[in-house]
């Protein structure tokens, strides 16, 4: 029995030898698991009796168990290389059947399928077109085909406007032609000032007559008029009075024109304003030019003169014997008093007398001006009727080309459905607050593709409300913030349409966000993170969800698993993920060469799923796990295998002597 005690230790000692030489020979194979040999001790028995002292009869290999323990990562230069950190294994197909490995070391092949060195194809999840991944498991293929342009169907700005910023453009109405002599002959106007913040309205009453301050009741001048409706918010007035000879001095009252009473030694001048003499030193007047000069010496500053061009009652000049035009002398006095001019000779002068004219403009504030009672058409106001008549003047108004003209501006790129770039500007130019300006804050939005207005911004700008804590109210009443460009077509350098799609059809309604896949050059712009705070102007974040073509130029994979590609473009698509497989008995698993294995019964089915999810490790990309096999143990573990293989043929040898003395007994 000592002779088969012995061999069944050679045997064993023998086992352990090779499962340590295989563990010394793997120690640098990607992926491999160490293995270790497991004993039992043999004891024979009988059936209903084994003895009280049984002797055993040697030893008996139970078991070669591998070790799953993880291995090192260690990294390297192949984009697809991965590492599982942690539990699972990668899946792969060997002509439909299925294997399972933890050595990561993929390429690809002709056909663009992930497979390992020995051409198995890596299962995973595939993905769309889009790059959404489809939960789909099937053999991973990296598309190397360009990546295909997209559109900009929205675009996100997240701005803040200063909201310390000034109001840029002016809105002035210059009234229509306010008569004086109709408003004095009418006993005076009444109107009200309607205003556009819905501040109460002022009633205006402007009377014809005042007193002279001596208890009697004259006309009032253009001077006064001008004076009250200067105290009127919202409005402003100025009066000038202006005299001309020719137009306002007839050649009748035997005085004759202006030039000949100057030719008589007798020539006499004089000038009042609202009847109070104004000295003029005109003793040695004989010309126009010295009148003018003589004129515009007196002491009264609001008082001048000019030499002009003579017109005649049609507004046509009034021409000489020679054919030249005719010079006249104007007296202006700027503050819109009552002139008497007097002039002519000692035998023979003539008075007369010209009224001021009034200058009426209201700003942007003013939204109406109306009689006091607006039903009765029988009442009527001259200055309503002259605001009626008026004309708007927008001085400062916005020019894209003017930088004066606007508060803020920002650019962006988007693309058409070619894969065309295009410059998109948002320009912001800052309105009077709405109201009383309490609580409320207010800004006009053009936009601009290439140089062109665009989403109707030509005819009238979009108006951007913010809230008293500088958060976004709506944009035209729309709570979102969003703006609709839906009339945008694309060009190219030249100005002409570049082929790519264009606006909607007429009457085709324009749905956000805009469906995929998109029809037309419609855009959504949403500002609806844009704030006003009291700091400067600045972008925040600006994100459009449109590109050119891109080539592939290279690829990711994340933790998950998830194999990206980068695009030229500077875009990126999921083409698919990794899957992992776990098994509740991975000692289980059956080996079968190329540090793979196959699914056994003991082992139990496999548990597939994602990468970093549930009990399944994350992937490391552009690593391998090296082998888990502790080379100075194996050593050891040689050592002690062959002390164990010595002393068994010990064991034989000393049974062999002992055999053999018994033989020799005579």
């Amino acid at each position: 029995m000592a002779f088969n005690t012995g061999l069944s230790g050679l045997r064993a000692a023998s086992v352990d030898l090779e499962v340590t030489g295989n563990n010394i020979a793997n120690a640098s194979t990607v992926g491999f698991k160490s293995s270790k040999a497991q004993f039992g001790d043999l004891y024979a028995s009988g059936f209903l009796s084994g003895g009280t002292n049984p002797i055993g009869d040697g030893v008996r290999v139970q078991d070669i168990k591998q070790s799953f323990g993880q291995g090192n990562i260690s990294f390297t230069d192949g984009g697809l290389d991965m590492a599982i950190s942690g539990d699972g294994f990668f899946i792969l197909s060997n002509n439909g059947e299925t294997r399972y490995s933890r050595a990561g070391q993929f390429g690809i092949d002709k056909d663009g399928f992930v497979t390992n060195n020995q051409n198995m194809r890596v299962q995973g999840y595939t993905a769309d077109s889009d790059g959404n991944l489809s939960g789909i498991r099937g053999d991973l293929k990296i598309e190397t085909d360009n990546l295909s342009p997209r559109r900009t169907t929205s675009l996100e700005s997240d701005l803040n406007l200063d909201s310390r910023e000034s109001v840029l453009e002016a809105r002035v109405n210059r009234l229509g032609e306010v008569p004086l002599g109709d408003l004095i002959a009418n006993g005076g106007d009444d109107f009200v000032v309607v205003y556009a913040d819905g501040s109460p309205n002022q009633t205006v009453e402007i009377p014809g007559q005042v007193d002279n301050g001596a208890g009697v009741l004259r006309d009032i001048t253009a001077r006064e008029v001008a004076g009250m409706l200067n105290d009127i918010p919202g409005v402003s007035s100025s009066a000038t009075t202006l005299f001309t000879f020719e137009s306002d001095a007839s050649a009748g009252g035997g005085i004759g024109s202006l030039e000949t009473a100057l030719a008589d030694p007798d020539f006499e001048f004089s000038i009042a304003i609202d009847g109070q003499n104004i000295p003029i030193a005109t003793a040695d007047v004989s010309t126009k030019e010295e009148l003018v000069e003589a004129i515009n010496s007196s002491s009264t500053s609001s008082l001048s003169a000019a030499l002009v061009d003579a017109v005649d009652a049609s507004g046509n000049p009034i021409l000489d014997a020679s054919g030249e035009v005719v010079q006249d002398v104007r007296i202006i006095d700027n503050r819109g008093s009552n002139l008497t001019v007097t002039y002519g000779i000692a035998a023979a002068t003539a008075d007369y007398d010209k009224k001021g004219e009034l200058s009426i403009s209201t700003d942007r504030s003013v939204q109406d001006i109306t009689t006091t009672n607006p039903n009765d058409p029988a009442v009527s106001s001259l200055v309503a009727a002259g605001f009626d008549a008026g004309d708007l003047t927008i001085t400062n108004s916005f020019n894209p080309l003017d930088q004066r003209t606007y508060n803020h501006a920002t650019s962006t790129t988007i693309y058409d459905s070619l894969g065309n770039s295009h410059e998109l500007t948002q320009f912001f130019v800052k309105n009077p607050a709405p109201g009383n300006g309490v609580g409320v804050s207010e800004w006009s939005v053009y936009l601009q593709i290439d140089g062109e207005l665009v989403g109707g911004t030509a005819n009238s700008p979009y108006t951007a409300r913010f809230t008293e804590d500088g958060t976004l109210q709506s944009v035209n009443g729309d709570a979102n913030g969003e703006i609709i460009i839906a009339d945008w077509t694309p060009k190219d350098p030249n100005g002409e349409p570049n082929g790519a799609d264009g606006p909607p059809m007429p009457g085709e309604a324009v749905i956000t966000p805009i469906p995929e896949p998109p029809t037309s050059s419609a855009l959504v712009l949403n500002l609806g993170s844009t704030t006003q705070y009291g700091a400067a102007f600045g972008v925040n974040d600006q994100r459009q969800n449109g590109y050119t073509t891109g080539r592939l130029s290279g690829l990711d994979v994340s933790d998950q698993g998830v194999i990206f590609a980068r695009y030229t473009n500077g875009q990126s698509k999921s083409l698919g993920q990794v899957a992992l497989a776990s098994f509740n008995n991975t000692n289980g698993l059956s080996p079968v060469g190329e540090t793979t294995w196959v699914e056994t019964f003991e082992s139990g089915q496999a548990v597939i799923g994602a990468p970093d999810t549930g009990t399944l490790g994350a992937i490391k990309a552009s690593s391998v796990e090296e082998s888990n096999v502790d080379l100075s143990a194996e050593l050891v573990n040689l050592i002690i295998a062959q002390r164990n293989y010595q002393a068994n043929a010990k064991t034989i040898e000393t049974s062999d002597a002992v055999t053999q003395t018994i033989i020799n007994l005579r």
